[in-house]
């Protein structure tokens, strides 16, 4: 493992020039090396979500609130410079004290940048990269300008692929739209069929709202058996909205909506397309049902591997469910840091990686203080709940409500979350015993299907008895 006290060397740079900002431009002449001893507080390894088109992207998406997000940057060009991706690769390196490394991609559309970019991404990995450091590269797009030079590229260097896809054609192209308002289902299938083709690892991200919400067996075996996906993850769309803000908000956070305002974690009502309490939880339970029973060690979810990480008293692999966070970062085209993807806004900017370095970023009080708010402002209805190991109020932007008493603070999706991990407190603690036992997880699925089996015939054995006492008087 690389010495505490290492210290880059501080070389110099030109200004890449067009960053504009709340932090100004990132090309600055001296780059800031990293601190000579860790500094206090400063996490051992962190995750960097970085945007090198910031905001913009080829779609959209009706739901997108991150499109809004071009406002903070008025008159940028919206493309990475390279030496503040330069900056970014070199940090992140430096920024991990364990011998693993994510290089991680979102947007906006990330693959605007075009190839050549992650290319130079990829060289520069390799140029900064410890001996016997693990390299993970992963990107999330939508899809659409995926090719055969892409997914070559993604094949050869081992990235790990997230693709943004809805479910089924309808329920896709309610929300995910081009510029022109047309569905995208065709295009985003297209990309799902090449990265397989060309043997891509790829995960699938779908997002749950109003119009698949009520589907979940239907969007589940769409991703499981149509498109032979053995990772997946849903992600709830809650749109919090002020009074003023929700009308605007409702036509959606496309650049052509004179109505359409910033986002900002501000208000205590949803958009329209936003998923209720209940339907969240619904969702959650009958794919749950559905995995349980067919899929166990075939398909991964990652709300499922983290409620078997709470039952098993592990650490939490998903900052929503973790009690503390802020060790997962958001990084903006021009270097900017915010305390977390869903708080690009002004009240969470960190700094700039081109005047600060991002370790010492990470260990502010500031980053320390949003993190361990999560755990301090829960309301006493959450501090005195049964689920709370699993849940621990989840991620703080839901927590705009009431609670039954009055108190502020409650996670928005908490009804649904707490019927989701009642419901599945059974089946986790068979698989915790399994895995406690060395045994094969998916065991749970001949165990519940044997208890079911069971129960069905006890109830017909006790139905019969019942016709018989009616019979006999």
């Amino acid at each position: 493992m690389e010495s505490d006290t290492q210290q880059t060397s501080s070389d110099q740079s030109n200004c890449a020039g067009g960053c504009g900002g709340p932090s100004g431009c990132a090309g600055t002449t001296a780059r800031p090396t990293r601190p000579a001893t860790w500094p206090r507080g400063a996490p051992p390894n962190s995750h960097v979500m970085a945007k090198p088109t910031g905001a913009v992207c080829n779609l959209d998406c009706k739901y997108c609130f991150f499109l809004s997000k071009e406002a903070l940057y008025p008159g940028s060009p919206f493309r990475m410079a390279d030496d503040v991706l330069e900056l970014y690769v070199r940090q992140v390196i430096e920024a991990q004290r364990g011998p693993h490394v994510t290089i991680a991609w979102q947007g906006g559309e990330p693959t605007l940048m075009g190839l050549d970019f992650f290319e130079r991404a990829v060289e520069l990995v390799e140029k900064y990269g410890r001996p016997k450091m693990s390299v993970e590269h992963t990107i999330q797009t939508n899809g659409v300008r995926l090719d055969e030079k892409w997914c070559t590229f993604f094949r050869d260097h081992g990235f790990l692929v997230g693709l943004s896809i809805d479910g089924p054609r309808r329920m896709h192209d309610a929300y995910r739209v081009d510029k022109g308002g047309r569905g995208t289902f065709d295009k985003v299938l297209r990309a799902a069929n090449l990265l397989g083709e060309y043997q891509v690892d790829f995960n699938i991200l779908c997002t749950v709202h109003a119009e698949n919400a009520d589907h979940p067996q239907k969007v589940y075996r769409f991703f499981r058996d149509e498109l032979g996906a053995d990772f997946i993850q849903f992600i709830p769309i809650v749109e919090r909205v002020t009074e003023e803000s929700r009308q605007g908000a409702n036509q959606g956070w496309a650049a052509g909506s004179d109505a359409r305002p910033l986002y900002t974690q501000r208000g205590r009502l949803v958009t329209e397309r936003s998923v209720e309490p209940e339907q969240w939880g619904r969702f959650l339970i009958s794919v749950f049902d559905e995995w349980v029973r067919n899929d166990v060690g075939q398909v991964f979810l990652p709300q499922f591997e983290a409620a078997l990480a709470s039952w098993m008293r592990l650490p939490q692999s998903m900052c929503i469910f973790a009690e503390t966070c802020g060790n997962a970062v958001a990084l903006e085209h021009n270097g900017d840091l915010y305390s977390c993807d869903h708080y690009v806004e002004p009240d969470y900017l960190l700094g700039n990686i081109g005047e600060t370095h991002l370790l010492e970023m990470l260990a502010t009080e500031k980053q320390r203080g949003f993190g361990r708010a999560k755990k301090e402002t829960l309301p006493q209805y959450c501090l005195d709940c049964e689920v709370r190991f699993a849940c621990h109020g989840e991620c703080p932007r839901n927590r705009f409500v009431d609670t039954p008493d009055g108190e502020p603070g409650l996670n928005y999706l908490c009804q649904g979350y707490k019927a989701f991990f009642r419901h599945i407190d059974k089946p986790m603690q068979i698989l915790g015993g399994l895995l406690r036992r060395g045994r094969d997880p998916a065991e749970v699925m001949d165990i519940l299907t044997k208890e079911e089996q069971t129960s069905r015939g006890t109830r017909r054995r006790q139905s019969k008895r019942r016709r018989r006492r009616r019979r006999k008087y």
